[in-house]
């Protein structure tokens, strides 16, 4: 049924999935508009930083099972994984999808499947339906011929861990919302293809909203935690040791504070609810602006230990200033800077005129979001050896025995615990 499966979509998602399934022994053609990506896997090679990913991808493209192009292929089963980022005002923005699905509706074909795994607002799979009905009116879609339908339609939200990725799409269970009985049949019998895990089947809408929910509910226990730290710094309680002790109790589990909540998961898909029921939805919407307020008083730390410092000596000025800002990522340990707290606060820093020394040991050169300011790449030793003030923004196990090499003196902001 599915001899050749089309993966749209490249990223931190779409190559590991393509490459999983490539490497179970089916043919998988990807898709990207980037033609650095698409040249730089049909070398074997990988563009992105997670663990396992490099040699499963060069042993698939060796043996002809994976290949990239700029321009989608004729294929059994299309596997739609790309942004879905939210435009201002916290509005959905499925221009993404919308784009996928005019990319691939001229090579559909009778009897193909096409699952939506990017995280999405509540009916965003029908909707790439009507698209593509509207694109092909050749063909029948499940939104009106159900199972008899020439293609069909589910929703197959991603859910693993960056770091753990290659891993986690073989175990963890998977989630089928098709838009039809046949649609979830199709979907599942491809999905076993790969997963090791239960393939649990409920309707498109229904787990739309599952992957929401799953990542709300992270957003909402870890503002719990970052208000925690807050209320702490302000009676000098140690948050971590207060955290400690709680959760020895046995039905505490109150998660880690850190510079916020970053991500394309997290710190997105709880706007999705939001947006779709603005009303009802006021403990996800403040847990929300809970967590984007967090890197506002990390600054703020920040500034105040600079201004000691200034203080302490008035020759120097604010440009004299050195700060160290170590990790960009947005969690520990990854290379992935999207809507990461710890970037914004490493730019803003600059934009008040500091000199920043941004540790981030997964990337080889800072994003364009930070040029123009006085910010550069820097090892560990050297950022260490020359900062006035130091802020801990990520937890990465390159930062592990950090304690043993801070200089003695030297101001520490320290929001993750290291």
């Amino acid at each position: 049924m599915f001899e050749r499966i089309s993966m749209i979509g490249l990223g931190y998602i779409g190559l590991p999935t393509a490459a999983l399934f490539a490497a179970y022994g089916n043919r998988v053609i990807g898709v990207d508009v980037s033609p650095h990506v698409v040249d730089t896997i049909n070398a074997g090679k990988i563009h992105i930083v997670e663990p396992e990913l490099d040699g499963i991808v060069h042993k698939a493209v060796t043996e002809g099972m994976l290949s990239a192009t700029l321009t989608p292929e004729p294929a059994d089963a299309f596997i739609i994984a790309v942004p879905t980022p939210f435009k201002e005002g916290f509005e959905p923005d499925l221009s993404y999808i919308r784009s996928a699905a005019n990319m691939i509706a001229p090579v559909l074909e009778k009897g193909n499947l096409v699952i939506l795994e990017s995280t999405s607002p509540i009916g965003a799979t029908q909707q790439m339906a009507e698209w593509l009905a509207e694109a092909r009116p050749d063909l029948s879609f499940p939104q009106t011929a159900g199972d008899a339908a020439d293609v069909q339609v589910a929703h197959c939200p991603e859910r693993v861990l960056p770091g753990h990725v290659v891993h986690e799409l073989v175990e963890n269970d998977r989630i089928i919302g098709g838009m039809s009985a046949r649609a979830t049949e199709m979907a599942t019998k491809m999905y076993k293809l790969v997963v090791k895990g239960d393939c649990i089947a409920t309707d498109a809408k229904t787990a739309e909203m599952c992957k929401l929910v799953e990542n709300s509910s992270r957003d909402v226990q870890i503002a719990f935690a970052n208000e925690l730290s807050i209320i702490c710094d302000k009676f000098d309680i140690n948050v971590w040791e207060l955290i400690s002790l709680a959760n020895r109790h046995p039905r505490v589990n109150i998660l880690q504070p850190g510079a916020g909540v970053g991500g394309h998961c997290i710190a997105v898909d709880p706007w999705f609810i939001v947006a779709s029921a603005p009303d009802e939805a006021k403990l996800i919407r403040a847990a929300r602006l809970g967590n984007d307020a967090k890197p506002d008083w990390v600054l703020e730390k920040g500034k105040s230990a600079v201004m000691d410092v200034l203080s302490a000596d008035p020759s120097r000025a604010m440009k004299d200033i050195k700060v160290a800002c170590l990790g960009l990522a947005f969690k520990p340990d990854i290379d992935d800077l999207r809507e990461s707290p710890a970037l914004g606060i490493t730019r803003r820093f600059g934009e008040v005129g500091c000199r920043v020394l941004a540790v981030e040991p997964h990337i080889e050169a800072l994003p364009g979001k930070l040029d123009g300011l006085p910010i550069t790449l820097t090892p560990l030793e050297e950022a260490l050896k020359e900062a006035d003030v130091i802020c801990v923004l990520v937890k990465h196990s390159a930062f592990a025995d950090l304690a043993d090499k801070l200089p003695e003196g030297t101001p520490l902001v320290d929001v993750v615990g290291l």
